[in-house]
């Protein structure tokens, strides 16, 4: 019986259809991007999101506002201390800093990579219980080839997925579905120069057990690393940012910070390779405490059960609301100044809230006082 390649015909023409020098160029973004104790900052919210935050807080929001926020983080002193790159969103990415100064290479002069999160659609898929698919292939290469010119260096997509074991979700079709285009996305970015970011995300809702999301995430990620194998996507040269694995936030059971730690390196030794260096983990609706708490619970167990030989990957964050939320509500009890923002007090708490996401990744954070975590 002939040997079963996951290439197919032409496998070699697969393993080898980059150049060395652009393997050389990815890998070194994704070297850089998983320095031990740095993370990335998500700062990708299109206006629909960050609209709505600026509103709560009393502020008319306008493209220029939402520059002028942007610039109070890109420009925050300290932050390089604990990043080393930003997600941005296409809108950002064309906008530049009050001296004219482009973002991405505002982010490059600091010593941050920036990023750019393409423009996604969700579609519904049908014949399910209301599950979706994101949608964004058609033209990406085109926008990819822009985003590489304006200086961005990597690209993010995430595709959100939810458990409800009585639904019988995550589906069949939209794992393959969601997991496969996240594969095609890749194999275009890295065709562009852009390392890609995957990012499945399967969202907290819902009353699952924590063991019901270690098996949703591993058949979930197990059929990512499929399509990339079957793709030819140079892994090397690839970033997982995935969610916590963790049980629904509806859930009535009380899970401990270890068992979460051990529930998420069991899910990564199943199926994560070991040629992915990085995983930046999102906050994903948890608060910063929760997050930080949480990612150093895995970092600390990674290292007592051995360290890069048990688990082989840079283990760190990629946040945003978690970092950001409080951000905002500075807007309400401190002074603005003529941006219309408190920049100086945001820049503060931003790369204090920094800190103790650098803290995570080492696996020094502090756990709150009590014995665990209930599932949200």
């Amino acid at each position: 019986m002939a040997a079963h390649h996951c290439f197919g015909a032409g496998a070699d023409e697969r393993r080898n259809w980059l150049s060395k020098e652009a393997k050389a160029e990815l890998e070194g973004v994704v070297n850089y991007i998983a320095t031990p104790g740095k993370g990335i900052s998500a700062c990708d919210e299109s206006g629909r999101t960050i609209n709505p935050r600026l509103e709560a807080v009393g502020l008319t929001p306008s493209e220029e506002l939402r520059r002028c926020y942007r610039q109070t983080l890109f420009e925050a002193p300290g932050a390089p201390d604990y990043l080393t790159a930003v997600i941005l969103d296409p809108e950002t990415v064309k906008q530049c800093a009050d001296d004219g100064t482009p973002f991405p290479a505002l982010l490059k002069k600091r010593g941050l990579l920036p990023g750019v999160k393409p423009s996604l659609t969700v579609y519904k898929l049908p014949g399910t219980s209301g599950e979706t698919c994101m949608q964004g292939l058609d033209g990406l290469a085109l926008r990819c080839r822009e985003y590489k010119a304006a200086g961005c260096t990597f690209a993010k997509w995430r595709s959100p997925l939810t458990i409800d074991v009585a639904q019988g979700t995550p589906s069949a079709l939209a794992i393959e579905t969601n997991m496969r285009d996240l594969a095609r996305y890749a194999l275009i970015c890295q065709a562009e120069g852009l390392v890609p970011i995957v990012e499945p995300d399967l969202v907290l809702k819902g009353d699952h057990s924590l063991e019901d999301a270690v098996e949703a995430n591993a058949r979930v990620n197990m059929e990512l690393f499929r399509a990339c194998a079957d793709y030819g996507v140079y892994l090397e040269g690839c970033i997982l940012k995935t969610n916590l694995v963790n049980a629904g936030k509806d859930g009535a059971t009380e899970y401990s910070l270890e068992d979460i730690a051990d529930a998420n390196l069991r899910m990564l030794r199943r199926v994560l390779p070991v040629a992915v260096k990085t995983v930046n983990y999102l906050s994903g609706g948890q608060d910063l405490e929760q997050a930080s708490s949480r990612l150093a619970a895995i970092n600390d167990l990674k290292k007592k059960r051995g360290g890069d030989k048990y688990a082989p990957w840079n283990l760190s964050f990629s946040w945003s609301a978690c970092i950001q939320l409080p951000i905002f509500q500075l807007c309400k009890t401190e002074t603005a100044d003529a941006s219309g923002l408190p920049r100086a007090a945001m820049q503060a708490l931003y790369v204090k809230n920094l800190a103790v996401a650098r803290d995570a990744a080492l696996g020094k954070h502090a756990a709150l006082p009590k014995k665990g975590w209930f599932g949200n």
